[in-house]
């Protein structure tokens, strides 16, 4: 069945440019590790991590193991590391799908020993301080207690130490510096107890471009290697390119009289003669109903606001300015059309949440085209 012409379009050049400037921030004996969780942001997770691998890129990193199984499966052969830890009855499962699991509790590890005894094998852990995040990992008293605990778990071998920041992209530097130096606190701790760890990591792709003092052995950028910056300062630090493209094409045109109103709740009323253009995509498709009446699109390279309430599964936008539009057009929901271009940070803005929302937020209906 042919499909409606609603689709995201993603760049892998422009992916592999990203790639290769976040790499070019590190020495070359560091490495990368592509934060390909959430379907690699929405972007789609096994073509992305098929793209990074053939590039060189060293370590993958998902949120959870079903993710980890997902890219295993479809051929992924380096390493996968399991950011967000594993649930109990997973235990058994990630050790034929060669996962490596983030830990920060001991009856987790305790568990994965005797899975690991059992087989005759030592599996890799990385081991998580919190260090200000207060999500995962381990608090500064926790350090000592956890891994005297981990001293008699004789089938683990703790590959990496890592911990997270929370507001690497912001321009008062403060809390940033103070995470590290905890971090870089607890690590001295973790070697005088005799560990001597292969990797240091905490870098994210705000602190891999502002914090060269957090590269260290691994860096894990995410938002950045799908051309989107943390903050606008990052712009002038480092030079990306958007991946994704979401596009569609008019549907239906209608010419309505002075008064008309659009869409849901009427929140939309014609103050004269207008052009409205039906959209084949709604917040079912990830464009965000808070764009309704303050969002827009690009048609025919000009920018036509959206009229009313974003719908399920259509959305209406006023075409009365722009000349010639046709049933059948393309119209740019993010991306560049002709000289016009709508970055996601302006859809994230004006929908008051952020980049990453937009990426993830876009559907599983959405199919995803790679050029």
């Amino acid at each position: 069945m042919e499909r409606r012409p609603t689709s995201a379009i993603v760049d892998t050049g422009a992916l592999k440019h990203n790639y290769f400037q976040l790499r070019d921030r590190v020495s070359k004996t560091s490495k990368v590790m592509a934060v390909v969780k959430a379907n690699a942001y929405g972007h789609g997770d096994i073509e992305v991590a098929g793209v990074l691998e053939r590039l060189g890129c060293e370590f993958f990193g998902v949120a959870i193991a079903e993710e980890g199984e997902r890219l295993r499966k479809s051929g992924i052969t380096r390493p996968i590391v399991v950011l967000g830890g594993i649930y109990p009855g997973q235990v058994k499962d990630i050790f034929p799908l060669d996962l490596t699991p983030v830990v920060f509790d001991i009856p987790t590890a305790a568990a994965l020993n005797s899975y690991a005894e059992r087989l005759g094998t030592v599996k890799n852990i990385h081991v998580k301080i919190d260090t200000g995040m207060g999500r995962l990992g381990l608090l500064a008293g926790e350090i000592a207690p956890f891994f005297k605990g981990l001293k008699g778990l004789k089938n683990l071998r703790l590959e990496a130490v890592l911990s997270h920041f929370a507001e690497a992209e912001s321009s008062d530097l403060d809390f940033t510096v103070r995470q590290l130096e905890d971090f870089l606190k607890g690590v001295d701790m973790i070697k005088g107890l005799g560990y001597a760890p292969e990797y240091i990591d905490m870098a994210n792709s705000a602190a891999a471009v502002a914090h060269p003092d957090s590269r260290m052995d691994i860096i894990r950028p995410g938002i950045m290697l799908y051309g989107s910056y943390p903050a606008p300062r990052f712009a002038k630090d480092i030079s990306l390119k958007p991946v994704l493209t979401l596009k569609t094409r008019v549907l239906h045109l209608k010419k309505v009289p002075p008064g008309f109103t659009v869409s849901y709740g009427r929140t939309f009323t014609a103050a004269e003669e207008c052009v409205i253009a039906t959209l084949p995509i709604g917040y079912a498709d990830g464009l965000p109903r808070r764009l309704s009446g303050k969002g827009e699109v690009l048609v025919r390279g000009e920018r036509a606001p959206i009229a009313g309430r974003v719908c399920m599964d259509l959305t209406m936008c006023d075409v009365t300015n722009i000349n010639g539009v046709a049933a059948g057009d393309e119209v740019v929901v993010i991306g560049t059309q002709g000289p016009e271009t709508i970055p996601v940070e302006e859809v994230a803005e004006r929908s008051g949440t952020i980049s990453y929302e937009i990426f993830c937020n876009i559907s599983g209906r959405v199919p995803r085209v790679y050029v």
